[in-house]
C-alpha cells in the first residue's frame, strides 16, 4: 500500500512509497484512510527539527490529523465497517505516570507518552491503518471529509475545557473572548467560544479574504487593528492566543480584564528577542490577578467534544475553511504556504472525492 514515509531528523528523505500493508490485531480496527490534514508539525517533521521514528528502524509514516471509514471491525468494539472516525494522536506512557493513568495522556509528566506520525508511532498517512477501538472516535456521517478537522478542533475543545474549570471557580462568568489568529486553530477557538454563547473577537492581519468573512460566519467579530484598539471597546475575560509570534503574546497579555484566563496555544520561533518590561508585565498579570497557561495536545475526550462541536456546526463554514485539497500522489504540494490557505487537505482515496462532491 502507499504510505507517506519521512525520515526525522533528516530533511529531504520524505517519499510517498510502498509499505506492507498492516496487520490487524484482533482487537483493533482496520481504517481506510480518506484525508489527512497538513500542519506546522508536519512541515518541522519535514525540515528535519522534529520527530522520532519507531524504534528498530529510521523512517516514519506522517500523519496526524486524519479521517477514515472503518473497514473492519471486531465484534463487541462499539464500531462498525462504514463507520467515519479519526484517530486520537497521543498514547500513555507504557509506564505511566498518574496523569496517563486517569486517562489525561495529553498532560504526561514523564514525556514517555508516544504519538501517531510525530513520535515513536506510525501515523495515519497511509492508505491502511490499524487503529486500537479506545483510540477512535466516531465522527457525524455528515461531516464526510469535514472530519479531518476534528483533531486541530480537540486541540481547541482541551483549552476550552481548561479555561472553563478556571472560569467556573472564579466569581463571575465569562463574557467576552478575544482570540488572536484567523488560522485554522484560532477560527475553531472562535467557533467553539460562539457555541459557548460568548462575544467573540478575533484579530488577524488579513483586512479582506476568506478569513474575515470566516470569523464573522463563525459568530464573531473580526479585527485587523491593533490589539489594543480591541480591548479599548472589548475587555476580554478570556483570551486564547493561536499565533505563536512573540509581540502578540505580550501584547494580548497586556489588554486583559481583571481576573482574567489566557490560553497560549501557538508554538514560537525561538531565538528571537523582544524588548519587553518583564517587571511591568510581571506587576500586572499578579495584581490583577490574571491565569495565564499554556495547552497542546488531547485525550479521548476532547476528540469526543470536537466531534461534537462539529457536528452542531455550519458545514458550509466548515467547508470553507479547507481551502485547497491536494490528491495523494501529489501530497508535497500541500506543505506549500500560500497566503490564501486555511486548512490544506490531502485525499486519499476515490471515495474521498465522492464525498467532497457530495459536500458541494
Amino acid at each position: 500500500m502507499l504510505a507517506i514515509v519521512v525520515t526525522p531528523g533528516s530533511p529531504g528523505g520524505e517519499r510517498l512509497g510502498r509499505v506492507e500493508e498492516p496487520e490487524r490485531a484482533g482487537d483493533q480496527l482496520l481504517v481506510r484512510t480518506l484525508a489527512l490534514g497538513v500542519c506546522g508539525t508536519d512541515r518541522e517533521i519535514l525540515d528535519g527539527r522534529y520527530g522520532w521514528a519507531p524504534p528498530g528502524r529510521d523512517w516514519l509514516v506522517l500523519g496526524h490529523e486524519s479521517v477514515g471509514r472503518v473497514t473492519e471491525a471486531p465484534s463487541g468494539s462499539g464500531f462498525a465497517p462504514g463507520d467515519l472516525v479519526v484517530g486520537v494522536v497521543r498514547r500513555p506512557d507504557p509506564e505511566p505516570c498518574m496523569c496517563c493513568m486517569q486517562g489525561d495522556f495529553d498532560m504526561c509528566r514523564n514525556g514517555g507518552y508516544r504519538e501517531r506520525g510525530i513520535k515513536e508511532l506510525d501515523g495515519y498517512g497511509a492508505q491502511l491503518v490499524p487503529l486500537e477501538p479506545e483510540f477512535a472516535v466516531k465522527v457525524d456521517p455528515a461531516l464526510g471529509l469535514l472530519g479531518v478537522l476534528t483533531e486541530p478542533t480537540s486541540v481547541v475543545a482541551k483549552a476550552w475545557e481548561q479555561i472553563d474549570r478556571i472560569r467556573y471557580q472564579g466569581c463571575r462568568p465569562a463574557a467576552t473572548a478575544l482570540i488572536t489568529g484567523a488560522g485554522p486553530i484560532g477560527l475553531l477557538a472562535a467557533l467553539l467560544g460562539a457555541q459557548r454563547g460568548l462575544d467573540v473577537h478575533v484579530v488577524d492581519r488579513m483586512r479582506e479574504g476568506t478569513r474575515p468573512e470566516l470569523a464573522r460566519m463563525l459568530g464573531a467579530s473580526y479585527h485587523s487593528g491593533p490589539i489594543a484598539d480591541v480591548c479599548r471597546s472589548a475587555e476580554p475575560d478570556v483570551v486564547l492566543e493561536c499565533t505563536g509570534r512573540p509581540e502578540v503574546v505580550v501584547e494580548a497579555l497586556r489588554c486583559l480584564a481583571p481576573a482574567a484566563v489566557a490560553c497560549l496555544l501557538g508554538i514560537s520561533p525561538r531565538g528571537r528577542a523582544l524588548n519587553v518590561d518583564v517587571g511591568a508585565l510581571n506587576n500586572e498579570l499578579v495584581l490583577e490577578n490574571h491565569v495565564v497557561f499554556g495547552s497542546v495536545n488531547g485525550n479521548h475526550r476532547h476528540f469526543a467534544a470536537a466531534a461534537d462541536a462539529l457536528a452542531a456546526a455550519d458545514p458550509l463554514c466548515l467547508g470553507r475553511m479547507i481551502t485547497r485539497s491536494v490528491p495523494l500522489v501529489d501530497w508535497t504540494q500541500a506543505l506549500e504556504r500560500r497566503d490564501t490557505d486555511i486548512k490544506t487537505v490531502i485525499e486519499f482515496a476515490d471515495e474521498a472525492q465522492e464525498l467532497r462532491n457530495r459536500e458541494m
